[in-house]
Order: structure tokens, then C-alpha cells, then sequence
């Protein structure tokens, strides 16, 4: 087991590679009565468009997306408050049915929680397919809450009348509270979609401050985009029990000092993920801090260390260790 780091990636002359608070709600004692206010869940099988959805729904991103599956680890939270209305968007882990390995359980559990805690589930399939996966996941739907067909990328069906038959197969397969289709990428789809959850969300004060965007820590938001450049300049070499840890997070005024260590199974994806001559984990490295410089507004001073952990996906200590719950 290789423990020793290797020496930090340099980017553009920057050392190493480069780099939501919940709010009371603040509303008033109308916002009992004048607002509304819920938890919608988007569940699915894995890669079907969940991440995307999310970060359309909430207008800035919140969420990684990648082509590999299950990108996707933990209970991300978006918010998005339109006029009267707050819309807490959970994104839950693509739900494993094919594998029973610890972390696949880990991330089971986490969608079996998000369930019984919310007001509506938007249950997310791509537009005329309906396979096994998704059909194990539908049968996961709660009892008595109201649950929405999403039918995604729907600008990949090339003969909308095509959905007519697929439509009323799904019907009855589940009693649909709506069915939705929709291109997650469009943004006239997801104001649509935002007008159709709003009257199932109850009477209440908002959860959180109105330009609230996320619940999750900026550290934590710094984790998933390094893993998300990670997973898309790797592509398939990478197997997806790889993970960010970060070692560091300091605030110096505009300035985040970050240190972050990528976690792998093996030697030979350690040199996968360093590439010749670095130039692999350099641009990992650069595109993160890119992003993390948009998304927080200020430098960012990252270093990238790749460390190999054998077995640590299946290890139970180790998933808690790295943040999964």
C-alpha cells in the first residue's frame, strides 16, 4: 500500500495545481400563511440525468455530473426561491441494484432515508426507455406521497408519437401524480417543471434564507468538483470507487487555500489519475480550480496529492472516515 504522496502538480506558475449555511427563516409570521415551502426528492437509476436536473432546478450548480454512472455519493441539497415559493431539491446517489458492495449499501441507505422525509419525488427516467434498474427503483416509491414521471432528455426521441404507448405503459406501472416530459438543458422545460411542483409543496415558512443556493459547505463543493474533473479526464480507465478527501480548507480574505488528496484502489489507477509526466492529475488540477474560482467568487490555491488506499471502498471505517454516512 502506497502511502507516500507524489509531489503536487504545478499549474501556471501557481504552487501545487492551482486552488450554505442553513438560515432561520427570516420570513415574518405571514410567511405562515403566504408561502410555500417543501422538500422534493430526485430519485432514479443511475445516470439518467439526476445531477443536471438539480443544477437546472436550482440555476447554478450544486451537483457533478459526469458520463461515468453514479457520480453522484451523498444527499446534495438545492434551493430555489421563486417569488412566494422555496424548492429544496435533494439529489440522491443513483440506486445500485446490480452490486452489494459497502459503499453500493452506504449509498442505498441514503436514498431509502431521503424518501421518507420529503413532500413530493420526482422520479427521473430517460424519455421512452423503462428498463429492470428502473423498475427496482419505482418499487421503492413511498406510500401515500405524491410522486411525478420526469421523463428526461427527451430531445434524444426522435418521434414524439412514440411516447404515447411508453406513456400509458408507465401509467400502469404507477399511479403518476404527473407525467413530465422534459430536456433538462432547457431552460423553458425547467421553469415548466417548477410551475408543476409548486402547488403539491404545503403552507410554511421557508427552510432557509431566500438567496440560499445549497446546505453543503464550500469545502464540500470542493471535494465533488475535484472528483467530478477527476472521473471526466479518466473516463472509463477509472473505476468509480475512487474519492476526494480534503486535507486542508483555509479562507485568507478572497483567497481559499485548498489540499485535497485523491483516493485510490490500486498503483496502476494512481498512474492513471497522474498521467505522463503529471500532465493528467496538472489538468485535473487546473480545470478544478477554474471552476472553484467561478463558483466562490475569489483565487484559489490548490494542491492535488494522490494517495492509494486497497480496499477502502469496501471497508465500513474507512467509508465513514471519508464522509459517507
Amino acid at each position: 500500500m502506497n502511502d507516500i504522496p507524489e509531489t503536487p502538480a504545478d499549474d501556471d506558475g501557481d504552487t501545487g495545481t492551482g486552488d450554505a449555511d442553513t438560515g432561520d427563516t427570516g420570513s415574518g409570521e405571514s410567511a405562515e400563511v403566504n408561502t410555500r415551502c417543501g422538500l422534493i426528492a430526485i430519485v432514479g437509476r443511475p445516470n439518467v440525468g439526476k445531477s443536471t436536473l438539480l443544477n437546472a432546478l436550482v440555476g447554478q450548480k450544486v451537483s457533478i455530473t459526469s458520463a461515468k454512472a453514479q457520480t453522484t455519493r451523498h444527499r446534495i441539497t438545492g434551493i430555489r426561491t421563486v417569488d412566494d415559493t422555496q424548492f429544496v431539491f435533494v439529489d440522491t446517489p443513483g440506486f445500485q441494484t446490480r452490486h452489494s458492495a459497502p459503499l453500493n449499501r452506504t449509498l442505498n441507505r441514503t436514498v431509502h432515508g431521503v424518501l421518507g422525509d420529503v413532500d413530493l419525488v420526482l422520479f427521473v427516467v430517460e424519455a421512452g426507455r423503462f428498463g429492470l434498474d428502473d423498475a427496482k427503483v419505482l418499487a421503492l416509491m413511498p406510500a401515500g406521497k405524491p410522486v411525478m414521471l420526469i421523463a428526461n432528455k427527451l430531445d434524444a426521441v426522435h418521434r414524439r408519437a412514440d411516447l404515447v404507448p411508453w406513456l400509458k405503459g408507465m401509467q400502469d406501472r404507477h399511479a403518476f401524480a404527473e407525467f413530465v416530459p422534459l430536456t433538462a438543458k432547457k431552460d423553458s422545460d425547467v421553469q415548466r417543471l417548477l410551475g408543476i411542483v409548486k402547488p403539491y409543496l404545503p403552507q410554511q415558512p421557508w427552510f432557509y434564507e431566500e438567496d440560499a443556493l445549497t446546505d453543503r459547505s464550500d469545502k464540500f463543493l470542493a471535494s465533488e468538483i475535484i472528483r467530478e474533473k477527476l472521473f471526466r479526464l479518466t473516463g472509463d480507465e477509472l473505476p468509480y470507487t475512487s474519492t476526494v478527501v480534503i486535507d486542508k480548507f483555509e479562507e485568507e480574505g478572497a483567497l481559499r487555500r485548498i489540499a485535497a488528496t485523491i483516493i485510490v484502489e490500486r498503483d496502476s489507477h494512481k498512474g492513471m489519475v497522474i498521467g505522463t509526466d503529471g500532465e493528467r492529475l496538472k489538468r485535473i488540477g487546473s480545470e478544478a480550480r477554474q471552476e472553484l474560482e467561478r463558483l466562490m467568487d475569489g483565487r484559489v490555491f490548490l494542491e492535488l496529492w494522490v494517495k492509494v488506499r486497497s480496499g477502502w471502498a469496501d471497508d465500513e471505517e474507512h467509508l465513514r472516515t471519508y464522509g459517507y454516512e
